[in-house]
């Protein structure tokens, strides 16, 4: 997979007090920590690792994005000191001695276009688990006209992630099912699916809260967020409708919102070294008002945070 960013922090240790390195356990040797995985965690952990270098000036942190499963694989593989992960953990892969770390969370929101022809109606009664679950898994659900009185006769156009990753995962698991057991045209990444949506009229996609919210916390330009209608009453009740960042925030803490996830750190056993250092600033009182200030993630509450460190000592 294509790597979209890559960054160094400060400069490379001296070459004659760095030993040499063959995996990820001997990079403690050096105060580097190599990051990839999750588009949702991606600017997050990118503000950690720029902050962080002001306190560790000789640390190099390389942050490169690709997918959770990118994360988890390269984690497991040993290619990368920590595995960003935006879905639950794989029985499979604490079998293959990872530690996931509780680390952030978020949620995952379907969107549409803001020119899509049914778009008023679907804001009044949002959709209901069933009409998702035959959109994206039985395929009962092939209309916009199965989905809301009005008679438009569209076909609904299904965008989902071509990549393994959380955000698909975490869809998937609303619906009860896998990712695989997704149908509908694959795309690549978040912004890749988000856009697609956008695109398209009769398109209807899902993106991690990272993406569909503004820097200033308005939905982005173009998309519109679908109300899930969670009770089932063929309504969109206020509390199912999202036109901020904030209002959304606070579905998810109160627990509301029903496509919410955790994220997590893979790291091949125990975390030790600069890993473990960046670990315990990440969820420090700094880097959770730099969760804030980036505002692509949620932070853990306090005890969540002091439960996760007392699990490191």
């Amino acid at each position: 997979m294509k790597r979209i960013m890559s960054m160094s922090i400060a400069a490379l240790l001296l070459c004659a007090a760095v030993h040499p390195a063959s995996g990820a356990g001997d990079r403690e040797q050096k105060s580097s920590i190599a990051i990839s995985g999750a588009w949702a965690m991606y600017p997050t952990v990118v503000a950690w690792a720029e902050a962080f270098q002001k306190s560790h000036p000789q640390a190099r942190i390389d942050v490169s994005a690709g997918g959770a499963g990118k994360g988890a694989a390269e984690a497991i593989a040993g290619l990368v000191d920590i595995g960003m992960v935006s879905r639950e953990p794989d029985p499979a892969e604490l079998e293959k001695g990872i530690t996931p770390i509780y680390i952030l969370h978020d949620a995952v929101f379907p969107v549409i276009s803001n020119k899509n022809a049914a778009r008023g109606d679907i804001l009044k009664t949002g959709i209901r688990r069933d009409a998702w679950i035959g959109m994206y898994a039985s395929g009962a659900v092939g209309s916009w006209d199965d989905v809301v009185a009005t008679k438009t006769g569209a076909k609904i156009h299904v965008y989902t992630r071509s990549d393994a990753c959380g955000a698909a995962a975490s869809w998937a698991a609303y619906l009860g099912k896998k990712q695989d057991d997704l149908k509908g045209i694959g795309v690549y990444g978040d912004p890749g699916l988000l856009q697609a949506a956008i695109r398209d009229p009769l398109g209807v996609g899902y993106c991690n809260f990272s993406y569909v919210f503004t820097r200033e916390g308005g939905v982005v330009e173009g998309a519109l967020l679908v109300p899930i209608d969670a009770n089932g009453n063929g309504i969109a009740d206020a509390d199912e409708v999202f036109k901020n960042r904030s209002q959304a925030i606070d579905a998810i803490r109160k627990g509301r919102y029903p496509a919410t996830r955790k994220n997590y750190f893979y790291v091949k056993g125990a975390p030790r070294g600069p890993v473990k250092e960046f670990i315990e600033f990440a969820l420090s009182e700094e880097g959770t008002k730099i969760v804030d200030e980036t505002g692509t993630s949620l932070p853990l509450e306090k005890p969540e945070r002091e439960e996760v460190l007392e699990g490191m000592r």
